[in-house]
């Protein structure tokens, strides 16, 4: 393969490439922040998600004097929200170890939290016009019918082999274009199931030429998902509902949540949430009506969640204990909007917004 791949791939990039707001004005930060969106999301949320971030913290300065969970907020919904808190402690460090400049060489930059490889080399080409390679999922399965990989494409050879290949096929005047129009040759022409009769880079592609496209990229089996069964409840107090922060070291670390968890082997929703409860804050609830079921998914794990409304079988006040959280609180209904909760509980407030159940809480 030679240059005149990267002549014909610009060529293509200049007449198709999509109006992302970033690339207007492609400064270290908004490129920063538009990458690591871009990990697990579909580029249509990232364009709302890209837009609402900056408008509420336009530099680093404005991101590293927000409390995380202020950031975790406006990231709700996008999910892996340890990228968020990286992006915070990233900004933290950029204005104590660099002065408050976004550092500029690819070590500097890949020292960061939360930036690997890939990263570093689509921030340096982009907004640092550097010649590096930025070799993510995209571009290896480009990669893997270009040059005809037989081998699993995540190997960490395979990609080393793609990174070696990248590199001499980088424009010295256009490196940040050339990244970008890789990336989005992958997700526009060349992807899960690409269209290679109308694909105007066949001519350097090796799968085309050998007739093994569609076995191409080589990928490990699929991980079988693993269902899981849970309740959550709702427990009203005082026209307030009880909600608790999740421990640094648990799934979703510092969003907010209801009571709840595993149905176990013999168990119904409601004696689960029931025995949840207690192991939970100490408090004897019994569920009064069932709200809804939300299905959701997160890595391996397929998850039916079971919710109702709670009202408490204790009498006078009620003084919860958090055993397998860091804080809780009772709370208005109103101000829900202000914590940050993982996308199930997000999805059962919103049914019960939108159902009418918190107008007349007892």
């Amino acid at each position: 393969m030679d240059r005149t791949f990267t002549e014909h791939l610009l060529q293509w990039y200049d007449a198709n490439r999509r109006d992302l707001p970033w690339r207007s004005n492609p400064e270290p930060y908004g490129v920063w922040i538009s990458e690591i969106m871009a990990q697990q999301t579909q580029m249509e949320r990232v364009v709302a998600y890209w837009r609402r971030w900056m408008e509420r913290y336009p530099d680093l300065g404005s991101l590293a004097a927000a409390s995380e969970e202020e950031v975790l907020k406006v990231w709700e919904g996008l999910g892996y929200y340890s990228r968020a808190k990286n992006i915070r402690k990233a900004a933290e460090l950029i204005l104590t170890d660099h002065a408050g400049v976004f550092p500029d060489e690819i070590k500097q930059i890949q020292a960061l939290p939360g930036i690997g490889a890939y990263t570093a080399g689509a921030i340096a080409s982009i907004a640092f016009n550097k010649v590096a390679p930025a070799v993510d999922a995209n571009v290896l399965r480009v990669f893997a019918r270009l040059l005809d990989i037989a081998e699993p494409v995540k190997a960490a050879k395979v990609k080393q082999e793609v990174e070696q290949a990248v590199l001499p096929l980088i424009p010295e005047k256009r490196p940040g274009d050339f990244n970008q129009a890789l990336m989005e040759f992958g997700a526009m022409i060349c992807s899960k199931r690409p269209d290679c009769d109308q694909c105007p880079m066949s001519q350097h592609c090796a799968a085309f030429a050998n007739g093994t496209t569609g076995e191409r990229p080589v990928l490990p089996r699929k991980r079988k998902a693993i269902h899981i069964e849970m309740a959550t409840g709702v427990l009203v107090y005082n026209d307030k509902v009880l909600i608790q922060k999740r421990k640094p070291d648990d799934v979703w670390p510092g969003l907010w949540e209801f009571p709840g968890g595993c149905v176990e082997k013999g168990e119904t929703p409601r004696e689960a949430l029931v025995r949840e409860y207690m192991e939970e804050v100490e408090l004897e609830i019994y569920p009064a009506e069932k709200i809804t079921v939300v299905s959701y998914s997160y890595t391996k794990y397929r998850v039916t969640m079971h919710c109702y409304l709670c009202h408490s079988a204790n009498n006078g006040q009620l003084k919860p204990v958090f055993n397998e959280a860091v804080t809780g609180q009772f709370v208005s209904p109103e101000s829900l909007s202000s914590y940050a909760f993982p996308a199930g509980h997000r999805r059962l407030i919103e049914c019960m917004l939108d159902e009418a159940w918190f107008d007349n809480l007892k």
